[in-house]
């Protein structure tokens, strides 16, 4: 069952102990789920708490309320900032 209720056309190639497999298969068979309906269901959400983790930043209260600051009053740009400005038009 696709998410996106398009159909699966891609293939993943999986390789398991004998064990493992037949330990899938069973866990499939009690959920009455095919294995790969199995395996997808219990690998997605992992999956997205994995990329979520990695792409999401969630900031304290403190460090929310100092970016809404600094975004209310940039702090004045630096010469550092300045020449790599300049460098950056100049290549463009």
């Amino acid at each position: 069952m696709p998410a996106t209720g398009a159909p699966r056309e891609e293939r993943i190639e999986l390789r398991a102990t004998r064990d493992e497999k037949r330990l899938l298969t069973a866990a499939a068979a009690h959920e009455r789920l095919d294995l790969t309906s199995f395996i997808m269901r219990n690998a997605l959400p992992a999956a997205r708490q994995v990329v979520d983790r990695a792409e999401r930043i969630v900031l304290s209260r403190r460090d929310s309320e100092r970016v809404l600051a600094l975004l209310e009053n940039p702090p004045k740009p630096t010469a550092a900032l300045m020449e790599a400005a300049r460098r950056r038009s100049a290549r463009a």
